[in-house]
């Protein structure tokens, strides 16, 4: 128990921590979600991200989580996002399941307790597979096809090329602490413990050193983005019409759109006749 309790301690680490996040926004290019166009996902997503919050029969909300599992499995999300929604999900249901026992509650309140946990999981997946399976190119070029303001695609993209300048600067400053500071000796379980609490205090320190060395870089990356068109799409047809001509439905579109029409359709079907 003591080396198990161990080897979970030595896995969280700031490297493992940045080389997930890493591989969840930059790591998935190659998936089969990654390779449709992003206009399909996009409406995708806003019928599993929309609709199951306005139906409560539990057949059609476990079908509607059932193809939200498998298109996130496709996606190849990291163990760590996986890990953070378990907890945020199934945590968020026992917590409330126990203030409804001590409210005068009985066991009939898991029947809608699970409804809503289900409406809460096949949302967060869907997000899950969307945002991480697409490039934010094709993130950004697929909300400017429906219309979108062109300052929230260039912002979109600006986050996601951010990200990787953020974490090494993260890292730099983590390790300047770490030439400078005294930590507390983690050889046994209670010095990990200790020395992972040590770790938080400093990355609160960190925070304003982090933004104030990021805002220095930032002007370049604005600059790239600039180069490549993305201020100026929404108000010049020419570049507008050149960013948009790579967006082509494929048979892999096809196939894929067919069947979710195809699944949702049966499992409407099968909670309509029971």
């Amino acid at each position: 128990m003591k080396k198990l309790s161990d080897n979970i301690v030595d896995k969280i680490s700031m490297d493992f921590l940045r080389n997930q996040i890493l591989k969840n926004a930059y790591g998935n290019t190659d998936t089969v979600i990654a390779g449709l166009d992003p206009r399909i996902l996009i409406m995708w997503y806003l019928f599993f991200g929309i609709v199951p919050w306005f139906s409560n029969n539990l057949v059609f909300l476990t079908g509607a989580f059932v193809i939200v599992t498998i298109t996130t499995i496709m996606a190849h999300i990291s163990a760590l996002v996986i890990f953070i929604f378990c907890i945020g999900v199934f945590s968020q249901t026992g917590y409330l399941f126990i203030v409804s026992l001590l409210f005068g509650g009985d066991i009939s309140t898991l029947i809608p307790l699970a409804i809503l946990t289900v409406k809460v999981a096949t949302v967060s997946l869907a997000s899950i597979t969307v945002f991480s399976g697409l490039d934010p190119d094709n993130l950004s070029k697929g909300l400017m096809w429906f219309g979108f303001p062109e300052k929230l695609s260039f912002s979109i993209s600006y986050a996601y090329r951010i990200l990787p300048m953020l974490i090494k600067e993260f890292q730099n400053i983590m390790l300047s602490y770490k030439l400078r500071g005294n930590p507390p000796e983690h050889s046994n379980f209670k010095g990990k413990v200790k020395y992972f609490i040590y770790q938080i205090k400093i990355i609160v320190q960190a925070f304003y050193p982090l933004m104030l060395n990021t805002a220095k870089k930032s002007r370049t990356t604005v600059e790239a983005l600039e180069i490549k068109g993305y201020r100026y799409a929404a108000t010049d047809k020419r570049v507008r019409k050149m960013r948009l001509s790579t967006l082509k439905i494929g048979y892999n579109d096809m196939i894929f759109i067919s069947a979710s029409v195809l699944w949702v359709s049966l499992t409407m079907l099968v909670s309509t006749i029971m």
